[in-house]
């Protein structure tokens, strides 16, 4: 049985390139690109697709780094690649939910994981995390099939959602900058309360915030639980992809 100590820098590698893997899977399965773009490849013992185009692949690469950097500093409690349309609306939003990864201080994260009460340290089941990985790719395939067609000129990208009292991920240079207020969690999040302004536009500002969150449809696609290795994933359709299906003349049409 192959096994690694179960470190956050473990984890946060392991989930890195699978995350990798399933940007790669979305944009083939959603035909961002042209499906003539991608080769067939393996991993996890099965076939996956892969982007032929050099720029792609390396702004995939860097933008899971930015990811990988973010859940480092902690804080983080999904992962986002969200798909929008011509005019900037969200359509769709794969989610991955990894508020149930262990909070590790920085200076620990190469120290093995221990669950209290279990009487020794934290194991990694290689063969166990690839058995649930292939699973979640396979579905992640077969759900984005099922899926009705994205509209023309669509785009897209990744974003992280952090928790309540998180840091704000700056740096120079700035790898992230803010998502539109519909895709905020709104509320009395931090920087928010005890503002009580008239402002018009503050008030629109205030009611639109959140209002692209959990989309008109969910669909789960896997619950990933391997010992440290836990967390969820879904896809969300937004509205904007049922109004701009209802303006097509292809509506309908499956």
């Amino acid at each position: 049985m192959t096994t690694l100590p179960a470190t956050y820098t473990t984890l946060l590698s392991t989930f890195a390139d699978f995350l990798t893997i399933s940007i790669h899977t979305i944009l083939y399965v959603r035909s961002l690109y042209p499906r003539t773009t991608f080769l067939t490849a393996r991993a996890y013992n099965h076939a996956v697709h892969q982007s032929r185009h050099p720029a792609l692949c390396a702004w995939i690469s860097d933008a899971v780094a930015a990811v990988s950097a973010a859940m480092l500093a902690g804080g983080v409690e999904r992962v986002v690649l969200v798909i929008y349309d011509a005019r900037q609306r969200p359509v769709e939003r794969v989610v991955w939910d990894v508020s149930r990864f262990p909070a590790i201080p920085a200076h620990e994260r190469d120290t093995p994981i221990v669950r209290a009460g279990s009487g020794g340290e934290g194991r990694l089941n290689i063969v166990d995390v690839e058995e649930q990985f292939r699973a979640a790719t396979a579905r992640l395939r077969v759900a984005g099939e099922k899926l009705n067609p994205l509209p023309e000129g669509c785009s897209f990208t990744l974003a992280v959602e952090l928790g309540d009292g998180a840091e704000a991920p700056l740096g120079h240079p700035q790898a992230w900058i803010p998502v539109e207020p519909g895709l905020q969690r709104g509320g009395g999040g931090r920087g928010g309360q005890g503002q009580e302004k008239d402002d018009a536009v503050d008030t629109r500002k205030r009611r639109e915030r959140g209002e692209d969150l959990g989309g008109l449809k969910t669909m789960p696609v896997r619950a990933v639980d391997a010992g440290e290795m836990v967390f969820e994933m879904w896809i969300e359709e937004g509205k904007a992809k049922f109004e701009s299906s209802e303006n097509s003349p292809s509506a309908g049409s499956g």
